[in-house]
C-alpha cells in the first residue's frame, strides 16, 4: 500500500471511530497536539474534539469521503476531499456536505491526524464542480 492509500485508510478509520462513538479509538487516531476548525468556526483541541463528537450532543451515523486527493511526503500528508457527514444533533439525522482538509503525520508505524478543517457547508441543492 502506498503512502496516499495509507493516509486514506487512516482517514476512513477515523470516520469509522466517529460513527461508532469510540472515544478511545478516535483519540488514538489524533495527534496529541491536534487542532480542528469546524464548518461553524468552532475550534477544538484533541480532548474537546473527542468529547464533542463522542460524549456530547452529536451522534455520528457516518462520514463519506469523495473526490479524495492526497499529497504525501514521507512523514506528512494533506488529504483534501468532499465529505458528507450524517449527524444527529438531537432532532434526527442531518446531512452536512462540505469540503474538508486534514493534515496527517506519521508517528511510528501509523498515520495520525494533526489538524483539519471542514466547511463551509454547502446548501442542500449545491453540486460541487471542478478541482
Amino acid at each position: 500500500m502506498d503512502t496516499s492509500q495509507q493516509v486514506l485508510e487512516a482517514a476512513r478509520l477515523r470516520a469509522a471511530a466517529l460513527a461508532a462513538g469510540d472515544a478511545q479509538e478516535l483519540r488514538e487516531m489524533l495527534h496529541p497536539q491536534f487542532r480542528w476548525f469546524s464548518h461553524t468556526g468552532e475550534r477544538f483541541d484533541r480532548e474537546s474534539y473527542v468529547q464533542s463528537n463522542t460524549g456530547g450532543a452529536n451522534r455520528w451515523d457516518g462520514q463519506e469521503l469523495s473526490e479524495v486527493e492526497v499529497v504525501a511526503h514521507p512523514h506528512t500528508a494533506v488529504l483534501r476531499c468532499q465529505v458528507v457527514d450524517t449527524v444527529d444533533r438531537g432532532s434526527g439525522p442531518e446531512q452536512f456536505r462540505m469540503p474538508m482538509t486534514q493534515v496527517w503525520v506519521r508517528r511510528g508505524d501509523r498515520w495520525v491526524c494533526l489538524a483539519g478543517h471542514a466547511g463551509p457547508r454547502f446548501p442542500e441543492n449545491f453540486v460541487p464542480t471542478g478541482p
